[in-house]
């Protein structure tokens, strides 16, 4: 499940990256090709369109990464962890003389 929502979130970005680049910081941006304002996709309409569709895909990739961490996190657990099974056998495994030892100090050259 979770490869399935990486997949979507990695479609979701490519898209949005594509909405974004077609927008123009000025307001231009579609819009700008278009001359006649009744058009279907006049002017007006492309820049509402556009900025629905950033808004819907923003929406769309914050919702996927949310359920990429739940889906995560519900696959994994601590017992499973090869990192804390590890520390925790290594402690159990010294003995008590290696567990108290002193350090030892070496000497200095000068």
């Amino acid at each position: 499940m979770y490869t399935f929502i990486v997949i979507l979130i990695l479609i979701v970005c490519v898209l949005l990256a594509l909405v974004v680049l077609v927008q123009n910081s000025k307001g231009g941006g579609l819009a700008a090709n278009f001359s006649a304002p009744t058009q279907v996709l006049g002017a007006r309409q492309s820049a509402d369109f556009v900025e629905k569709a950033t808004w819907w895909l923003a929406g769309i990739l914050v919702a996927l990464c949310l359920a990429a961490t739940v889906s995560i996190s519900g696959t994994h657990s601590a017992a499973t962890d090869p990192m804390k099974t590890e520390v925790t056998t290594t402690a159990n495994d010294l003995s008590p003389v290696q567990q108290s030892a002193a350090p030892v100090a070496t000497p200095v050259a000068e």
